[in-house]
């Protein structure tokens, strides 16, 4: 389901379960691996991709949502949701630079989870990327909205937000969504050559760490009461 790796500094998180949809079995594998990296010290970069050649991740785990009883390998419903953002809080503030490889189809909650990514490179040719939330008729909650606002720019956080709309390869690299498009085959070597730029920046990572914390200062910062870091980990305390 997911397999984490280590190549000199260089960190690999796959995801192998198909569409990658979240349920809480999904989130705490996940929070496992993060568990290790932040057990490590020195430089280091993440780069998080999945196997299948379509999906990223296509979003949350609708039929485990519906009927959990019938799909007890997805974990416990009820806490899946603070479980989720916490898991979310805890990437965006990650303490080496993580990269996602966007190969495929991202909606909804991988949306969410490759927004948590310092630097995202899409797949140029094939694959959009949505917040589908109002398409399926549900509220984005607060701390959700909060990790779209920090890290879409205005004009593309609305179209993305409220007018679910779906966003190629090309479209996000012009909005400012991802950082940068490439073919697939070229995916897997872009982001490593990304990765092994940036994984010096974390020879000190606890200053590297407080830094993403604070990087729009005090009245934005993420890690605040009023930015994503903090609301995601709090989830429980902004209900829509």
């Amino acid at each position: 389901m997911i397999k984490l790796e280590k190549k000199e500094s260089i960190y690999f998180l796959t995801m192998d379960a198909g569409e990658n949809r979240w349920n809480t079995t999904f989130v705490r594998e996940i929070a496992k691996a993060l568990d290790t990296i932040e057990d490590d010290e020195g430089p280091g970069a993440l780069i998080t991709s999945a196997t299948d050649s379509k999906f990223f991740s296509n979003g949350l785990d609708l039929d485990w949502m519906q009927a959990p009883e019938d799909y007890p390998d997805g974990g416990d419903r009820e806490v899946f949701g603070e479980e989720f953002m916490y898991l979310m809080g805890r990437f965006i503030t990650l303490p080496i630079p993580t990269i996602c490889a966007l190969n495929g189809h991202t909606f909804g909650a991988g949306f969410m989870f490759a927004l948590s990514h310092d630097f995202r490179i899409m797949r140029e040719d094939r694959g959009f990327l949505c917040a589908n939330e109002m398409q399926l008729g549900l509220p984005i909650p607060r701390p959700e909205l909060a990790l779209f606002k920090h890290k879409i720019p205005a004009n593309a956080f609305f179209e993305t937000v409220q007018l679910s709309k779906r966003w190629t390869g090309t479209d996000a690299l012009e909005a400012g969504i991802v950082q940068e498009v490439s073919s697939f085959e070229e995916l897997s070597n872009v982001a490593l050559i990304k990765a092994k730029e940036l994984s010096p920046l974390a020879n000190n990572r606890k200053n590297f760490g407080h830094q993403k914390e604070m990087l729009y200062g005090e009245n934005a910062a993420i890690n605040l009461s009023h930015g994503p870091a903090f609301m995601l980990k709090n989830s429980k305390d902004f209900e829509a």
